[in-house]
């Protein structure tokens, strides 16, 4: 069962695009027109983060965010076009966890949500995700107990940046990564955008799969890289 996440915002085109990145990140969405609906969401279902806007009809996102931290420590992004210091100060001090200014681009979006779901779950987005002993994708193996990547039965040497790398991307074939998730998951630490520490890697490990560089992790131009099935 996938985490849920509420998109509160009063501009449908806003909730449409956001839902769209976060279905297909494996997230399942919920969506409020105005605060009044945030609200009843976040107070009757299971909601495990909620991106909230400021502006909303009925209830602005301040309120929401203030009536919710009376009952619930759910993790709360703001996503507001209100993009100056006061504003952002208010909205961590009534107990956001994070704050993004609009426009914003959706894959951040998404990243952010990443982060502040592992944060609060202590894992990747997927309630049900299984740490079976190996992981298997078409002549890959990898065994997470042993510690070990093969392919057709012969060793491949990994860092352990590499190595932690390759299991989530043997956890997902298919599905894309971006940048922030890579390094997140490689390295365990916050992304700098600026850091070429992925690309390297990535080079690194197609070296060690296999003469042709997209054969196994590919890359998707504007989004990341995935592993292919």
């Amino acid at each position: 069962m996938a985490y849920r996440v509420l998109v509160a915002d009063d501009e449908k085109d806003i909730r449409s695009v956001l839902a769209l990145y976060l279905e297909d990140a494996g997230y399942e969405v919920v969506e409020a027109a105005d605060g009044a609906e945030a609200l009843r969401a976040l107070e009757t279902q299971d909601i495990d983060l909620c991106l909230l806007d400021i502006m909303m009809p009925e209830l602005d996102g301040y309120q929401v965010l203030k009536r919710t931290r009376e009952a619930s420590d759910v993790p709360v992004i703001i996503v507001s076009a209100k993009g100056q210091d006061p504003e952002k100060i208010l909205g961590l001090n009534l107990g956001a966890d994070d704050y993004m200014v609009k426009p914003f681009n959706p894959l951040e979006a998404v990243a952010r949500v990443n982060t502040n779901i592992r944060r609060a779950k202590g894992q990747l987005p997927n309630r049900d995700a299984q740490a079976s002993r190996a992981l298997r994708c078409r002549d890959l193996e990898l065994d997470r107990e042993a510690c070990t990547l093969t392919r057709a039965g012969s060793p491949i040497a990994l860092t352990p940046s590499e190595f932690r790398i390759m299991a989530m991307l043997m956890e997902h074939p298919g599905r894309v990564f971006t940048k922030q998730q890579i390094y997140e998951c490689g390295w365990d630490e916050s992304y700098v955008a600026a850091d070429n520490s992925v690309m390297v890697c990535i080079s690194k490990l197609r070296a060690k799969l296999g003469a042709d560089p997209q054969a196994y992790i590919k890359t998707i131009r504007g989004l990341g890289y995935r592993l292919e099935k």
